[in-house]
């Protein structure tokens, strides 16, 4: 059981890796099924299976133009996601009992049982039950919105594997939620002001963040270090 329960209307930093470190994405074409069960999985009818929605849309569907019905009621909202290749982060909100619980027990098993199959392999992917954290602590949230967003900066990722990194940075960026619940995607534009001013702030916070560990500070246009900011992010 969990320390703290998941209560509908909140929001939960939420995360997991591949076990003993793993990678568990290994080209693209994983990266972009493990997008399409998180936009099926957060609603909760069940989709039956990741082939039979897709069989139901039109031929090579792009998760981008997945249509879902507007009557089809949410387990979660997700409202930040990084993709790494061998770990992720979201943030999400919890909309109905047991949401986040059920979103993730079909997420994880689903593309778990897909990798499995995929690569000829048997057992765990991922290490154990995924981790959560109350995201509305007094002054956490805000600087974990950059951290998720981020998350690729704050880790020296291979360029050889930059490809397999997915963020909700583009969705913010352009405006165009399709994975991100729009409604919570435009309320968190409107809190930091916009998407030019949560960059900035946000940059700043990956620095830190980085500094923190020991690490070469990414390049950054007229930021200034906040030396008294302090985080504990040590989750993957």
């Amino acid at each position: 059981m969990r320390k703290h329960p998941f209560i509908n209307g909140s929001y939960y930093h939420i995360y997991n890796r591949g076990v003993d470190k793993r990678d568990i994405f290994i080209e693209e074409k994983d990266v972009e099924r493990f997008l399409l069960c998180m936009k099926l999985f957060s609603y909760k009818d069940p989709v039956g299976s990741v082939e039979l929605a897709l069989r139901e849309q039109e031929p090579n569907v792009d998760v981008r133009r997945l249509q879902i019905s507007k009557n089809d009621r949410r387990l979660v909202s997700i409202v930040e996601y990084c993709i790494n290749p061998n770990h992720f982060h979201f943030i999400l909100k919890q909309e109905i009992d047991r949401g986040i619980s059920e979103f993730m027990k079909r997420l994880q098993g689903g593309y778990t049982r897909y990798f499995n199959d995929k690569n000829k392999r048997s057992g765990s992917l991922l290490q154990g039950k995924f981790k959560s954290v109350y995201a509305e602590k007094e002054g956490y949230f805000e600087k974990l919105f950059a951290y998720v967003m981020w998350n690729y900066k704050v880790h020296d990722i291979p360029k050889d594997k930059l490809h397999l990194v997915r963020s909700s940075e583009k969705e913010y960026e352009s405006n165009n939620f399709y994975i991100i619940n729009p409604l919570e995607g435009n309320k968190f534009l409107d809190w930091f002001g916009g998407y030019k001013n949560f960059t900035k702030h946000g940059k700043k916070i990956i620095n830190i963040i980085r500094a923190s560990r020991g690490k070469k500070l990414v390049k950054i246009d007229d930021s200034k270090k906040d030396a008294s900011a302090s985080f504990d992010f040590n989750d993957d």
